[in-house]
């Protein structure tokens, strides 16, 4: 870091400069060729109006030259340091005008630890290695916890300066732990910053981008919890409210929206899944609208790999309920009548190219009649579905996703 850069960063936090604070306190992206920097810890002194930022400036000139060296574990360790001392910095400030610097470095923090940690399990193996990214957790909670607790009313509207409230930066760090939670795989830690957003309704107010993010984020919570109403509604939501422009983010929101929506018998068109370049879940919608078992099962066997790496395959895998119901629907409306005898379904089994007995086909019949799938009942010693005269395939049992 230069002394031109030194004297911005010394100016823009005396003017209180939000904008400015935050591109001056910005660590460059590490080069790669993975150099290690072995100069010695920066000791520069910084005080603007009775504030100490000289660990601040220390840090950041640390950082940027073991970037520049393409060390990305100096490059954490020293973004770390001056995180924490930012931390401090922001809890003794008045206003917010601090927060856009904060954000920027939650963020800086996030995407350095995991540089770090993949670095750090190439060196060793390997391996995996998420030291760092627990340890920027940390970090980040601590800034949570000073955003949060800010007892200034928060007005989303009201600009960035000495008068206002901390709260204007909780949301954006709250999708940077969400991330961070997910990757870690401890989405127990979650429900800590949902209750706290949610009881204070600032989920609900603020800038777009932050809360389709939340919501994407909250509804892919939903979802592993077997919320399936709940989740739906956020996905929805994020989708709706994405950008139009971020093509990305929709297809990333649609990943996990759909699923959801094949639960619950809500098919997406073809051209939608086309325009997204979602193709793996092709075989899956045609399966599920015609009763195509083998058309469905096909599908989930050729991108069980990609299913399992974005945790919804088990999800879709109880999709084949609703498949099963579809066939079903089909077999009564080719025989025309309300009761079906099991060897008429045996056979279409067998022709999908799954071959089961009579004691599978009750099975299969006797949880979607449980579920609500199908309204009627299996006469044993006729072995036959008798089904209900009135709507025996109720649409809304599988919009309930039962």
């Amino acid at each position: 870091m230069s002394a031109v850069d030194v004297n911005q960063f010394r100016t823009a936090l005396a003017a209180k400069d939000a904008s400015a604070v935050a591109a001056a306190i910005n660590v460059p992206t590490v080069q790669p060729g993975g150099g290690k920097y072995k100069g010695p810890a920066s000791s520069s002194r910084l005080s603007v109006d009775g504030a100490d930022y000289s660990t601040c400036l220390s840090a950041l000139q640390d950082a940027a030259k073991a970037a520049a060296a393409g060390d990305a574990l100096s490059c954490f360790d020293a973004q770390s340091r001056l995180h924490s001392a930012l931390n401090h910095n922001f809890g003794g400030s008045t206003g917010n005008w601090l927060v856009p610097a904060l954000q920027k470095t939650c963020r800086n923090t996030h995407h350095l630890a995991v540089q770090a940690d993949e670095v750090a399990s190439v060196e060793a193996g390997g391996r995996n290695d998420h030291s760092r990214l627990q340890g920027a957790v940390t970090l980040l909670q601590e800034s949570f916890s000073k955003t949060l607790n800010d007892r200034k009313e928060f007005d989303p509207r009201a600009p960035l300066d000495e008068h206002g409230s901390k709260k204007a930066g909780v949301l954006f760090i709250v999708n940077q732990l969400f991330a961070m939670y997910f990757r870690l795989n401890t989405l127990r830690l979650c429900k800590n910053l949902v209750r706290p957003v949610e009881s204070r309704n600032l989920h609900t107010s603020g800038k777009m981008g932050e809360m389709v993010t939340y919501r994407y984020f909250v509804g892919r919570l939903n979802m592993f919890e077997d919320q399936y109403d709940e989740a739906e509604g956020n996905l929805d939501y994020a989708l709706q409210h994405c950008h139009k422009a971020a093509i990305k983010n929709k297809r990333l929101i649609l990943t996990y929206l759909v699923p959801v929506k094949l639960l619950r018998g809500r098919l997406p068109t073809t051209q939608l899944l086309q325009k997204y370049s979602l193709h793996e879940f092709v075989p899956l919608l045609e399966g599920i609208r015609t009763g195509d078992l083998r058309t469905f099962n096909d599908g989930l066997l050729k991108y069980q790999n990609l299913f399992i790496t974005r945790g919804t395959y088990l999800l879709l895998e109880k999709c084949k309920t609703v498949c099963y119901r579809n066939l079903f629907k089909r077999i009564h409306l080719i025989i025309g009548k309300t009761q079906i005898h099991l060897d008429s379904i045996s056979k279409a089994f067998k022709w999908l190219g799954m071959a089961i007995d009579h004691d599978e086909v009750e099975c299969i019949l006797a949880n979607l009649i449980f579920k609500g799938y199908v309204r009627g009942y299996i006469s044993h010693g006729m072995k036959t579905l008798v089904l209900s005269k009135r709507d025996p395939f109720p649409k809304t049992a599988v919009i309930a996703g039962r």
